[in-house]
């Protein structure tokens, strides 16, 4: 299929700038794959589409003040960076004790030459950091290593922003909204954002109806955001995200199974674990690792059976995953019709929910 199959023309101005208050009064667009229809509903009625059984799964995933200013330390000149995950630790010599690799995005890139060595915040006697960098990565990021490693998450915590995606423009009063309530595990470059519209009230009217909640985990990259760049879709090649999947997690998902109950992924976070993880019966085995699927129309389903999900980016692998789920010329129609009713799109927009 082509990248341009999966395009569609958005107003500007219908690209949330900040979320709803409270976050379960935005709206949401239900899609029933059998017959076609749609409903426009608000988020906090999700319960009436659940069942007594199914298993509510979602992403415990926290988003890393990942974004970094400072500046170079030979020159002064000012840099920013983006850490996309950790690498394995490395240790340099005795000086400078453990550090902490990343891969990162980096501004400016020209700055960012193996050898050079930064700083963010004050020294590191008061709580700053200093990098150096190892290798310029294919996409034109960085391996930065980091020092020190001791008390690197909490001096993270004091220097870091929380990123947002480039097509918000309005600053956050409060980070947290770019949290889900359940977020847990820092390690996410970005918000799974089809979790951002729960409340803990609305968590707990979907317990009480006899909902599992069933948590999983995957550090969100930057690539699953981006739009696919290749003419034809199969060339397209998916950057690789951690993913856990606990026992607990795994006997609970195969007991809802077992009795009937269906498999809600709150997210394309979500739907990429389950089916990382899920085998040809239907079964989800505990563990971790690394996934880079890619799910595109054609795709044969083996632990989705219902899907919360948002507004995504034309040309996306997001809008290809959703696509694959519900067929390309339904999601589109959804789409348009999203459109015409002024629904709002991506990460602070209205939810979808798929049938």
């Amino acid at each position: 299929m082509k990248t341009e199959d999966f395009a569609y023309d958005l107003p500007p101005e219908l690209i949330a700038q900040e979320p709803v208050t409270p976050r379960d009064a935005c709206r949401m667009l239900v899609v029933h794959r059998r017959t076609g229809e749609f409903e426009h509903r608000v988020f906090r009625d999700l319960p009436e589409y659940l069942r007594p059984g199914d298993a509510l799964v979602i992403n415990e995933t926290r988003v890393l003040p990942a974004r970094l200013y400072g500046r170079r330390l030979a020159t002064g000149g000012a840099v920013e960076v983006l850490l996309l995950r950790r690498l394995e630790p490395e240790v340099s010599d005795a000086s400078e004790g453990a550090s902490e690799s990343w891969e990162a995005l980096v501004r400016p890139g020209r700055q960012f030459l193996p050898g050079r060595r930064f700083q963010f915040g004050p020294p590191v006697e008061e709580g700053g950091l200093e990098a150096e960098v190892v290798a310029r990565t294919p996409g034109g990021g960085a391996i930065l290593r980091f020092w020190p490693a001791a008390g690197f998450s909490e001096r993270l915590q004091y220097l870091g922003r929380v990123p947002l995606p480039p097509y918000i423009q309005k600053e956050l009063d409060d980070p947290e909204k770019y949290q889900t309530v359940y977020a847990r595990e820092a390690g996410s470059a970005a918000a799974p954002t089809a979790g951002l519209h729960f409340t803990p009230e609305l968590l707990g009217a979907i317990a009480a109806k006899g909902v599992h909640i069933v948590p999983v985990l995957l550090h969100v990259g930057l690539d699953t955001f981006r739009p696919v760049r290749e003419e034809n879709i199969e060339e397209h090649q998916m950057h690789s995200e951690w993913f856990a999947v606990s026992e607990e997690a795994a006997t609970r998902l195969n007991r809802q199974r077992e009795q009937g109950g269906r498999w809600v992924a709150v997210g394309t976070t979500v739907t990429r674990v389950l089916e990382s993880a899920t085998d040809e019966r239907g079964r989800i085995a505990a563990g971790s690792g690394w996934t880079n699927l890619f799910i595109r129309p054609g795709y044969r389903f083996r632990g989705v059976d219902v899907l919360i999900t948002n507004f995504h980016l034309p040309r996306s692998t997001l809008l290809m995953l959703v696509s694959a789920l519900a067929g390309r010329e339904l999601i589109l129609q959804a789409y348009q019709e999203a459109i015409r009713l002024r629904y709002r799109f991506f990460s602070f927009g209205d939810a979808m929910l798929i049938l």
